[in-house]
């Protein structure tokens, strides 16, 4: 027995305008599509559930290919500074939480953003340590490439004037050589997995499930995401995971395995379920733009004196490499600066995938240049790119980088029709996960800091087609699901993302910022639906 969807406008997204009238679907699967007349004669006998979609437009359920799912619970459960635009409000909103707090127990922030504040700069620890001296404070950078601690956290952290930087991260320091309570890339390891105490199952749980409702309500039926090394223990997120996602909330979780837990992970290896599974070795080759910490091969423009950071170096990153193929797996390697998108094809180029039809993921890849483009041409490999940091880094990265070296780069339509297979994600909690926001800077390429001006550079807008498949068939082709998700085909995944409007018909796409999700559809079951 299964359920007919008919009423709406059906986008099958296996070509462009394709559509049908009409789908049958059992369990989690869909099991045919076409005409409405055609499926109820066919299916007479077997249709227990009659869902009229009122006109609503239908897509394959939308998949976020790089996320941290447990990261945007977390965020929906703090103090959220992503919205805020100066000083005072991100000091009101933390005097709020002090307020509310034991003295002793741990205050963490997300989302500062200096590039959005009124300032023009964050402020540093001093201000923390007049807020209170007896909560030890972390504020995690937008990009989460950096943190803001004050004296108690760096105290409890053992960090003094005379500590030394680990490699590949950066302790800030003022002109006088004092802490400034800065830490970036790997320095902020040794307070947030050094000194913080570790959470609890339950808390990951409660993570979980507030990410994944708020994910259904954006339409999402499954996310890519990297959570496994952040909680203390490798066991923690795993156990959290396989509790939270079940046939009562089957969001579909593809989890890659940071390379500092890969060792452990394979010694006791998961198996994969229908819901969660794991996939490539996770590995960090520089950091973030807004942060200075993006590893280019020219200084930035705005501080010639500073090239960024790589994490590793060509040797380290050649070796991690060589493990994930002994373990048999590709590699996700985050890369943003185009001499970390260098070193990582030297590494891919010198050790390629241990199986055949294996594809590495390079994620974000941001700032490329031609060369680099004609190499990725030329290896198994899908670029992992979010669409939203076009929103959000635009206008300041220009200051940053200057018009043309921005030529080749946030070059989504460039890579696309040189053949280079793209998925779209969102980093939350780094960037809003909604989806539609992500098609939109695709689109569109505005700016979130200057929407009244037209997009930049607009000869790499991607077509609505072009975009909505980023988060649909290539989602789906980076975790080798392309034959079975990301479509609304016969034998393809029962996973629906309902619209109000229809995209592909807006007069405007800006109208796409005002579109409605009102009703998520996963593994067949209706997890959302907009009252």
């Amino acid at each position: 027995m299964g359920t007919l969807w008919h009423g709406g406008k059906t986008y099958t997204m296996a070509a462009e305008n394709e559509t049908v009238e009409a789908i049958f679907t059992e369990g989690n699967k869909i099991i045919a599509a076409g005409e409405e007349k055609e499926l109820r004669m066919k299916f007479s006998s077997s249709i227990k559930e009659d869902i009229n979609l009122q006109g609503k437009t239908v897509l394959p359920g939308f998949t976020d290919s790089h996320m941290h799912l447990i990261g945007h619970g977390e965020k929906l459960m703090r103090l959220d500074f992503s919205s805020m635009d100066s000083h005072a409000a991100i000091k009101e909103a933390l005097y709020r939480e002090i307020s509310e707090t034991p003295p002793g127990e741990w205050i963490i922030g997300e989302g500062w953003n200096e590039n959005q504040l009124k300032e023009g700069k964050m402020f540093d620890r001093t201000v923390l340590d007049e807020l209170s001296e007896h909560h030890p404070i972390v504020l995690k950078r937008i990009c989460r490439h950096a943190i803001l601690a004050n004296s108690a956290a760096l105290e409890l952290a053992g960090i003094q004037e005379d500590t030394i930087a680990p490699p590949g991260g950066i302790i800030g320091r003022n002109e006088d050589g004092t802490l400034n309570g800065m830490l970036m890339d790997r320095a902020q390891d040794i307070v947030l997995f050094d000194t913080i105490p570790p959470v609890s199952k339950e808390y990951l749980e409660k993570a979980l499930r507030k990410a994944v409702a708020d994910c259904f309500e954006k339409g999402l039926t499954g996310g890519h995401s990297e959570d496994l090394s952040y909680y203390g223990s490798l066991q923690l997120p795993i156990e959290a995971y396989q509790t939270v996602l079940t046939d009562e909330r089957p969001f579909k979780a593809h989890l890659l395995i940071h390379h500092l837990v890969i060792d452990e992970f394979e010694q006791n290896p998961v198996k994969n379920s229908r819901l969660v599974e794991y996939g490539a070795m996770k590995v960090f080759a520089d950091g973030s733009l807004g942060g200075k910490t993006a590893l280019l091969s020219e200084p930035y423009l705005d501080d010639p004196d500073t090239y960024g950071v790589a994490v590793h170096s060509q040797e380290e990153l050649n070796e991690y490499f060589k493990k994930a193929r002994s373990f048999g797996r590709e590699v996700a390697i985050h890369v943003i600066g185009d001499q970390a998108c260098e070193m990582a094809l030297i590494a891919a180029e010198e050790n390629p995938p241990a199986k055949v039809g294996q594809r590495d993921r390079f994620i974000h890849a941001q700032i490329l240049r031609p060369d680099l483009i004609e190499r990725l041409q030329k290896l198994p490999v899908i670029l992992d790119i979010q669409p939203g940091f076009t929103a959000s880094d635009f206008p300041w990265i220009i200051e940053k980088l200057g018009a043309d070296r921005l030529a080749c780069s946030f070059a989504w339509k460039t890579l696309i029709d040189k053949g280079i297979r793209c998925a779209g994600g969102s980093d939350a909690p780094i960037e809003p996960v909604d989806p539609l926001l992500g098609i939109h800077a695709a689109v569109t390429r505005k700016s979130i800091h200057t929407p009244s001006e037209p997009g930049y550079f607009m000869s790499e807008a991607l077509t609505m087609f072009e975009a909505i498949k980023l988060y649909t068939e290539g989602s789906a082709y980076a975790i080798h699901r392309e034959h079975e998700r990301g479509k609304i085909l016969p034998g393809y995944d029962a996973d629906f993302t309902i619209l109000a409007r229809n995209p592909f018909s807006l007069e405007d796409p800006d109208q796409l910022l005002d579109t409605k999700v009102v009703m998520t559809v996963a593994e067949g079951k209706v997890v959302f639906q907009l009252l």
